[in-house]
């Protein structure tokens, strides 16, 4: 087969991967905006299933990726700066970057054609050159966008505002701070990914972002005053930015999933509310379902009207899920007057997929702390 995938991330890189190492014959040729360096955000998180199916699709890159692992089984939930930690929990996280490496090695290794530094601007053009157009070019997807009329996509942008920072810091479990000032409340999502450095993504609501007077200040202000804010957790480390700005999440849907030749992977299909997990690892399980679909035909309409099957309805429960997960997020102030335990009880239970018997099983002697019976 001729494929040709628009964007060199995860999704796309992946999906290169798996199919070149089914068939060596397929000609992959891969156009990428940015360069093989550049990336932003920090570091992603994997959980421990997603790492089972990463080996079952290809072992010699899982077992590059989770040489890099920085793995942890705690959730820590930090509220009037008291910590609850709730264990029994299978997380990883790596780089972006170093994770892109590993996917650019392996890609090369196997023979795909990656261009990067390439912006194309006549898509018709190339899907019409090929067996199969592949847009993987993320939340702002120009795949989606030329051929809107084709997937009917339906965007959706959050009010709530969020950021991407790094520090060096390191929180060893995911964390999930929560602070309060003149302005209003603050929430963090933190995870070491390597020896030095962890992720720290903070969200705040409009009206909070607006009192703050983020609107008006610098890049190197506004790093200043969100680490105050979490004066307390950072320990006099500062926040890094990497192109780091505020911004408004974008819950992506498309009513089709392809037409034609041409289908759309990882977040210029979908997304989901980082809270509950990390996009990366959604498109790259996009790409084994749809590599795992041409195994079993090679007509490329019935492999694709397959991908669509059975990844459909994992990811409709998966973004149910998120939504439930970054509604409570968005709501956060309304939470605040529960005590820590509290708090770390109903941040658990947020997004419907974890359960009280769950929580029992993963960590009884959380629940037992809980009351004398076991339940708040």
């Amino acid at each position: 087969m001729r494929i040709t995938i628009i964007g060199g991330g995860p999704a796309g890189l992946y999906f290169a991967i798996l199919m070149k190492k089914a068939e060596s014959a397929h000609r992959i040729t891969i156009y990428e905006r940015n360069g093989p360096d550049d990336t932003f955000g920090w570091g992603v998180v994997f959980s421990g299933k997603t790492l089972a199916n990463l080996r079952a699709a290809d072992a010699e890159s899982h077992a590059e990726i989770t040489r890099e692992f920085e793995a942890w089984d705690n959730v820590d939930v930090v509220h009037r700066s008291e910590k609850i930690s709730i264990h029994g929990n299978s997380f990883s996280g790596i780089a972006r970057l170093r994770l892109l490496k590993i996917l650019q090695q392996r890609a090369e290794e196997l023979g795909v054609e990656v261009n990067y530094r390439t912006e194309i601007q006549d898509l018709e053009s190339l899907r019409n050159d090929c067996d199969l157009f592949v847009g993987a070019d993320g939340v702002n997807s120009t795949v989606r966008l030329r051929y809107a009329q084709k997937f009917k996509p339906d965007l959706d942008v959050r009010a709530h505002r969020y950021i991407w920072y790094g520090t060096n810091q390191l929180f060893h479990g995911l964390t999930l701070t929560f602070r309060e000032n003149d302005a209003g409340t603050f929430a963090a999502h933190s995870y070491k990914f390597n020896k030095t450095t962890s992720t720290f993504i903070v969200e705040c609501d409009p009206q909070t972002w607006e009192r703050a007077g983020f609107a008006t200040m610098s890049d190197e202000d506004t790093r200043e005053y969100v680490a105050n804010v979490f004066t307390a957790d950072l320990n006099g480390n500062p926040l890094l930015s990497n192109n780091s700005k505020w911004i408004n999440f974008l819950l992506v849907k498309n009513t089709d999933w392809f037409f034609d030749n041409v289908v759309l992977l990882g977040d210029a299909l979908h997304t989901a509310h980082f809270s509950i997990g990390s996009g990366t690892k959604l498109a790259m399980e996009d790409a084994i379902a749809l590599a795992q679909a041409f195994q079993q035909t090679t007509d490329v309409k019935q492999a694709l009207e397959s991908f669509t099957a059975a990844r459909r309805p994992v990811i409709e429960d998966y973004q149910a899920a998120a939504f439930e997960s970054m509604r409570w997020f968005e709501n956060a102030a309304q939470y605040m007057h529960l005590s820590p335990m509290e708090l770390a009880l109903s941040v658990m239970m947020r997004s419907g997929r974890v359960s009280y018997e769950d929580l029992k099983k993963r960590d009884p002697e959380f629940i037992a702390k809980l009351t004398p019976g076991g339940r708040l």
